[in-house]
């Protein structure tokens, strides 16, 4: 009974990290340690490790899954899934139907989101304000020189999933804004929503390798965040939080004069009322972050 109520909490928990990871602007990481497993995941994914791999081939699964806290995975991953299976839809039909409206949300929270990353950050110093700048810079660079539209190539779906699933291990980055600036958020979010209204087929195909890239990153890359965490954490979040910064001219509602043109005037209230959500909504979850830090 213990052992079932644990799973169904954990399963709770990565239903919350699902439905900030589909929402650019708000991290899972972020929502991990706020739930108080984030630790916990961190730990759970470094088990995916050599030892892990020997226990595979050798065929002793159920040392496997001890090893990998595999219960705890299982539950949490479940969650998430679930959470981004019945989110989807609702993101399509706002970009779909809203979309200024939408993106001035994700404007609203990846500005919130910058804003509390960098008050994290003390005792600036030269060094600090320069590499801010360099990500500030380099965000710039990479959304306006990045073409508007990506390849739809199922390497890249690979790649994509393989980038993105990095952001879900670091509270206050969004894995969905990674893929926004890999222009891929609205083709992921469209391609769940047609596989939950039972289109299947080649949908399954692009997710199933979307799926199989984040697992390859995560394995992949994880180590090295932590790594860059540990060793480097003040120089390593002040890059990021410039490349967020200067990453908000993807985001920027009314980058795209066609859909701008057909819009009523009385678009731009409702659109600044919806930035003003987006950053209340992180201001609301940061705090409640940092109560459970403290």
């Amino acid at each position: 009974m213990k052992n079932i109520t644990s799973s169904l909490a954990t399963l709770v928990k990565g239903v919350c990290m699902g439905a900030a990871d589909v929402i650019p602007g708000v991290s899972g990481g972020t929502i991990a340690l706020l739930m108080g497993i984030y630790d916990k995941l961190i730990a759970s994914i470094n088990a995916v490790d050599a030892t892990a791999l020997k226990l595979l081939f050798k065929g002793k699964f159920k040392e496997l899954w001890k090893h990998i806290n595999g219960p705890f995975l299982f539950s949490l991953i479940a969650g998430i899934l679930l959470s981004i299976l019945l989110i989807a839809n609702a993101m399509q039909f706002l970009l779909n139907n809203y979309p200024i409206h939408t993106w001035a949300f994700f404007f609203g929270l990846i500005v919130a989101s910058s804003i509390f990353l960098l008050k994290e950050i003390k005792d600036w110093k030269l060094k600090d304000y320069i590499s801010l700048c360099v990500g500030v810079i380099l965000g710039v660079v990479i959304c306006t020189l990045s073409p508007t539209t990506t390849p739809d190539s199922l390497w890249f779906i690979f790649l994509s999933g393989a980038i993105a699933i990095c952001a879900m291990i670091l509270p206050g980055i969004s894995g969905s804004f990674i893929l926004l600036i890999l222009g891929k958020y609205e083709y992921i979010m469209g391609t769940i929503a047609a596989i939950t209204n039972g289109e299947f087929g080649y949908n399954l195909l692009v997710l199933a390798l979307f799926a199989l890239g984040a697992i390859c990153g995560i394995i992949a890359f994880s180590r090295v965040i932590h790594w860059l965490l540990n060793r480097y954490n003040k120089e390593t979040m002040i890059v990021l939080s410039g490349f967020i910064i200067g990453s908000l001219v993807k985001v920027w509602p009314w980058s795209n004069p066609e859909i701008v043109a057909a819009q009523d005037s009385l678009h731009i209230p409702g659109a600044i009322l919806f930035a003003l959500i987006g950053l209340f909504l992180v201001i609301v979850i940061e705090l409640l972050s940092k109560r459970k830090r403290g």
